[in-house]
């Protein structure tokens, strides 16, 4: 899919306790405070887990990541519903393929920012 520089793309996921305990499973992060839920009966969301929709957009644009970095501002918890707004801010045209730069902000349902982060890759050439 080719893409342009200010294209924006959102996806969004609420994250369950299930989803919590097969991530903390497949990645073994059993950490406290992903398996035991806090006084308002909730559990942590993996902060990777949370970084992961934006994962569903790259696959979408058949992004492939070079480099990622992600600041994680404040965290997320089952039941939260999580929106990434994904923005190129940079393609330049190579051979066979484009360099891609973008960045995302995910916010929750309150609209609080919780994850912000940027990434460089390519999209290769149909």
């Amino acid at each position: 899919m080719p893409v342009d520089k200010g294209d924006i793309f959102t996806w969004k996921r609420t994250f369950t306790e299930e989803d919590i305990q097969l991530f903390g499973e497949l990645t073994g992060d059993l950490g406290q405070h992903h398996t035991e839920k806090d006084e308002n009966g909730r559990v942590m969301v993996h902060g990777l887990l949370t970084a992961s929709i934006g994962t569903k957009i790259g696959g979408d644009l058949h992004y492939i990541a070079r480099e990622m970095t992600s600041r994680f501002l404040r965290p997320v918890f089952s039941g939260d519903t999580i929106t990434c707004e994904l923005m190129v801010t940079d393609v330049l045209p190579k051979e066979g393929f484009s360099l891609v730069n973008v960045t995302s902000i995910y916010t929750n349902q309150n609209g609080k920012e919780v994850l912000s982060a940027s990434s460089e890759g390519i999209i290769r050439d149909k």
